[in-house]
């Protein structure tokens, strides 16, 4: 059996240590961050396959002098455990995260998702009702063309039943420099060293690995896609041209489908690009929760 990231040991790595707490739900135990005051307008922020909170560690405190945020661990991502392989479908993890933020009592008046996380939000808004502006940065939206729609879920749940892929692709994808290769390669974002360190201790381990194939393998964009019409929310996408994980005109066709979205394009950053740029995407946040919440920042 995988065994799981460890808080008192891969977590002294992990950025605003201080902010983070643990909540129980059932078999569940979610890894969680907040910052900002409470009676601030709250954001809640939604890391993409793979990451982890750490994701969010130059643009939170950017925003915490406006906003009161939440920031998950998403179900069997980093140090989230307990949840069942069914939590990591789109639609089983949008309940996943309305169960927590019922738990919390923290109810968003803005979602921000990077990557996968901006499908989640749109699922959410879809499923849970919630009708508040939402940002998309990097957002993978689109799903693959043609028969690779069904190909590359269909590879990812043979990866995941093989208990030894998991392993194996962790030790590959971690050798020596491997992982800041990885992550270049993977994104064409170049970030700093503290972040390399969370994402090198991610790729490392078997279970996180895991449950980012679990979430692979279950994501079904393709219904997601046929709803995107009935999205009522504002919607900001912002997306870098130099994205090697979603191309951006991958980006201008998604946002073709959302009736209330806006596509701004952030110049020569990767996928990665608010933590990259955590200043410029945080300016784009602002201009958007000003324009939308009527927040007099």
């Amino acid at each position: 059996m995988s065994r799981s990231l460890n808080w008192e040991r891969e977590g002294r790595l992990w950025p605003h240590r201080e902010a983070s707490e643990f909540i129980s739900q059932g078999h569940a135990t979610w890894h969680v961050q907040r910052f900002g005051q409470a009676g601030q307008p709250r954001i809640l922020l939604l890391h993409g396959t793979g990451g982890s909170v750490h994701s969010w560690r130059g643009l939170a405190p950017i925003l915490a002098d406006d906003y009161e945020l939440l920031a998950p661990d998403l179900p069997r991502h980093a140090f989230t455990t307990g949840h069942a392989p069914d939590d990591t479908s789109l639609v089983g993890m949008a309940r996943a995260i309305r169960d927590l933020l019922g738990a919390t009592g923290f109810a968003p008046d803005m979602i921000i998702g990077h990557s996968a996380g901006a499908a989640l939000a749109l699922q959410g808004a879809l499923d849970h009702g919630f009708n508040g502006p939402i940002v998309g940065l990097n957002a993978a939206l689109r799903p693959f063309p043609g028969p690779a729609a069904e190909i590359f879920p269909a590879i990812a749940k043979l990866l995941f039943v093989n208990p030894l892929v998991p392993r194996v692709f962790s030790k590959m994808a971690s050798f020596g420099e491997e992982a800041e290769r990885f992550i270049y390669r993977s994104t064409r974002s170049h970030i700093d060293q503290e972040g390399l360190a969370c994402y090198a201790a991610l790729i490392k381990n078997a279970a996180h690995t895991k449950g980012a194939l679990s979430m692979m393998a279950n994501w079904d964009l393709p219904t997601l896609r046929s709803r995107m019409g009935e999205i009522t929310n504002p919607v900001l996408m912002v997306h870098s041209d130099m994205d090697a994980a979603i191309p951006l005109d991958w980006a201008q066709e998604a946002h073709g489908w959302l009736p209330t979205s806006r596509l701004e394009v952030l110049a020569g950053l990767g996928h990665l690009a608010h933590e990259e740029a955590p200043e410029l995407a945080a300016q784009q946040i602002l201009d958007f929760a000003q324009e939308t919440l009527g927040e007099d920042l």
